[in-house]
C-alpha cells in the first residue's frame, strides 16, 4: 500500500501545476458545500428563534365542552343535538397545576395568563390590543420583554403597563406617561406606562399590551383563576411530545407550537430539501472534477501504465494507484 501512495504522489509532483489546480478546485467545492450547509442550516434556526423564540412552545387551556344530546326516554326519539355555546375558559387551580407541569424535565418555564380583548385610548386614538395579564415575575418568562426594551424597565407592578413602540409612537405616548386601557367587559383603566419593548413583529409591537395579574383580573373581570398556562422548553422541538404528555397529566387542552405555525414548518421542509438538492450539485460536481483529471492522468499515463503491467503489477494495483492519487487531492 505504502508503494501505491508512493507512485501515485510522484504522478502528483511531477506536475505541480495541474495538481495544484486540482487542488485549489476541489478546495473551492468544498468551500460551497460547507459555505451552503451553514447558511441553510443558519437561516433554518434564524427564522426558527425569530418567529418561535417570544411565542409559547407549549399552551393549555380548558378543552371545549362537550355538546348535549337532547333525548326522550319515553319515545326513543332524539329531539335536538345542540351544541353548547360557552366555554369553561378558566383554569381554576393554575397553581397546583404549575407544580405538577414542573415535575415535568425540560420546561423552561410557566406563565399562567388572564388574556382578554379591549382598546387603548389616548384622546381622540383609539386602537384595538390585547391584554395579557401576567405574575410580576413572570413578564419574561415566554416572551424576552426585558431583553427588548426601548424605554423603561420590565417591572410590572399593579397599575402600570407595558407597551410595543408601534403602540407607543401611534399614540405619542412614552414611558412613565399614562395610559387608558377599555376591556371587553367596559372596564377602564389608567395605567402607568412602566416599558416599552420592540420585537419587529406588529402582533406584539403594535397589538399587545402587558399587565399586571391582579390589574387583568379587574379589567377583564376574572376574579379567580386564569384562561391559559404558557410553557417556554428548553427544545422547543420537543413540543408536540410534551402536548402529547401533559395534556393527560393536566387534564387540559395542550397546543404545540407546531400546531400553529404549519406554514412555517412546511417553508422549513421546503428549504431544507432545496438545500440538500444544491448540496448535492455540488458534491457532484466536486466528484466529477476529480474524476474527469483522474480520468485524463490516466490516459496520458497509458505507456506507464504498461510499463507497470510488463513488470507484474496487477490490475488492482494500478487501479488503487490512481484512487491514492485522488485521495491526495480530495
Amino acid at each position: 500500500m505504502r508503494y501505491r501512495i508512493k507512485i501515485a504522489w510522484r504522478y502528483l509532483t511531477s506536475n505541480p501545476a495541474q495538481s495544484w489546480l486540482l487542488i485549489v478546485g476541489v478546495a473551492l467545492g468544498v468551500f460551497v458545500f460547507v459555505f451552503m450547509s451553514a447558511l441553510i442550516g443558519g437561516l433554518a434556526v434564524l427564522l426558527t428563534e425569530r418567529t418561535v423564540g417570544n411565542v409559547a412552545h407549549v399552551t393549555l387551556v380548558v378543552p371545549d365542552l362537550k355538546p348535549k344530546v337532547l333525548y326522550d326516554p319515553g319515545t326513543g326519539a332524539l329531539i335536538a343535538a345542540q351544541s353548547s355555546s360557552s366555554r369553561a375558559q378558566l383554569v381554576r387551580n393554575a397553581g397546583a397545576l404549575a407544580r405538577v407541569i414542573d415535575d415535568f424535565e425540560g420546561v423552561a418555564a410557566i406563565s399562567p395568563e388572564i388574556v382578554g380583548n379591549g382598546f387603548a385610548t389616548r384622546g381622540a386614538q383609539i386602537k384595538p390590543v390585547s391584554i395579557v395579564g401576567v405574575e410580576p415575575g413572570s413578564v419574561s418568562a415566554i416572551a424576552d420583554i426585558a431583553g427588548h426594551l426601548v424605554g423603561g424597565n420590565a417591572f410590572l407592578p399593579s397599575g402600570t403597563v407595558l407597551i410595543g413602540k408601534k403602540l407607543a409612537d401611534s399614540l405619542g405616548l412614552a414611558a412613565g406617561q399614562q395610559l387608558r386601557l377599555r376591556s371587553d367587559q367596559g372596564v377602564n383603566a389608567s395605567l402607568t406606562i412602566a416599558g416599552v419593548y420592540s420585537f419587529g413583529f406588529d402582533a406584539l409591537d403594535e397589538r399587545t399590551v402587558y399587565v399586571n395579574l391582579k390589574s387583568a383580573r379587574g379589567l377583564l373581570g376574572v376574579p379567580q383563576g386564569v384562561n391559559r398556562i404558557e410553557l417556554k422548553l428548553d427544545d422547543l422541538w420537543a413540543a408536540p411530545e410534551f402536548a402529547a404528555l401533559l395534556g393527560p397529566a393536566t387534564g387540559l387542552e395542550a397546543t404545540p407550537w407546531t400546531a400553529t405555525n404549519a406554514q412555517l414548518l412546511s417553508g422549513l421542509d421546503a428549504q431544507a430539501r432545496s438545500g440538500t438538492i444544491i448540496k448535492s450539485f455540488a458534491l457532484v460536481t466536486i466528484v466529477i472534477g476529480v474524476a474527469s483529471a483522474l480520468l485524463l492522468s490516466t490516459y496520458r499515463r497509458r505507456s506507464e501504465i504498461g510499463i507497470m503491467r510488463a513488470m507484474g503489477a496487477s490490475r488492482g494495483f494500478v487501479v488503487m494507484v490512481f484512487v491514492a492519487q485522488g485521495g491526495l487531492i480530495g
